[in-house]
């Protein structure tokens, strides 16, 4: 039996639609055309989408394009800013109803897996931040490396070391302060074992991912380079110019603001030559190509998904016949 329509004219029981994938994959193409067939608000999850001035590096929607259909949860803060997925959490919830009630269709599209697991699972009581913790393993982290932090993470919360690279110092340094401050492993925390409130029900989860990673693999490589070609390296020397930001804050860890960050740190004063845009490219590929995979990980962990194949000749067609039929 079909749902019951509400007033809004959407079914009660599919609040949203989510769209994932890893980066490259195709999301704003597939959301842009859902928007052709019906209206829809899209809602960014995306981690690197609500900075101001970082355009280019997190391929973010152009202006032709978010003035073609309503966006949100992009541009949201500054790159010296922060911003958490709880803070994202509440965002999104009170966003899908003020689209719904403005008779819309919430589509939330983008690749911020710890995100959408929030909004899914529900918001973590986890120990708030606490300097002086956070200060201590730094200092450690300065003599040791990150890669020694990591594996002192691993003796203590090997699930969550698993799902990390050696060197994301963000996110070891904040399970080594969970650890620390609270006596229990980050892992134990995700896995729902201290739930403090529950995720968003009533969603339907489609996801693209390519049957060969190779294609994936190619469209990442495709679109650094389009980046370069873009004038990224232009909006990173920009965001150095500023004077307050440095790749200790989450926006310069982006990939490819990090990698950028660090060429130019190495070039000095002179202008970086052929090879060093050479080894930036190297590196920024590899970074990103780390992240879809870290990407596709984490949705092989939501066994709710919808899979559609990006790689597929008719990958856009077929995603916007799946989600108009469900929604």
């Amino acid at each position: 039996m079909p749902p019951s329509v509400a007033a809004s004219g959407l079914p009660e029981k599919l609040k949203y639609i989510a769209l994932a994938g890893p980066t490259a994959s195709g999301k704003t193409a597939v959301a842009l055309a859902v928007a052709q067939l019906r209206p829809v608000e899209i809602v960014s999850v995306d981690s690197a989408l609500i900075y101001r001035g970082m355009d280019i590096g997190t391929a973010k929607p152009s202006k032709a394009e978010q003035a073609s259909v309503p966006h949100h949860l992009i541009d949201i803060r500054d790159p010296a800013e922060s911003y958490s997925a709880a803070a994202f959490v509440a965002d999104a919830t009170r966003l899908v109803e003020e689209i719904r009630a403005r008779g819309a269709l919430p589509l939330l599209v983008g690749g911020t897996m710890l995100y959408f697991k929030a909004l899914f699972d529900g918001i973590d009581a986890m120990p708030a931040a606490d300097a002086a913790v956070r200060s201590r393993i730094d200092a450690e982290a300065a003599a040791l490396g990150w890669p020694a932090m990591h594996a002192r993470l691993a003796q203590v919360d090997p699930a969550t070391a698993a799902r990390l690279a050696p060197q994301d110092s963000q996110r070891i340094q904040r399970a080594l302060e969970v650890w620390e401050s609270s006596g229990q492993p980050l892992s134990s925390f995700h896995a729902g074992e201290n739930k403090a409130a529950k995720g968003l029900a009533g969603g339907a989860l489609f996801s693209l991912e390519p049957a060969d990673r190779a294609w994936l693999h190619a469209r990442i490589a495709d679109r650094f380079d389009a980046m370069l070609t873009a004038g990224f390296l232009d909006e990173v020397k920009a965001l150095r110019a500023r004077g307050d930001l440095s790749t200790e804050l989450p926006s310069m860890r982006c990939v490819g603001y990090r990698q950028a960050w660090e060429m130019l740190d190495a070039c000095g004063n002179e202008r970086p030559g052929a090879k060093a845009i050479a080894e930036l490219r190297e590196r920024g590929v590899a970074a990103t190509r780390q992240l879809a995979k870290r990407q596709i990980t984490w949705l092989r962990s939501m066994p709710e998904r919808a899979i559609i194949a990006c790689d597929a000749p008719d990958s856009v067609r077929t995603a916007v016949q799946r989600i108009a039929t469900a929604a």
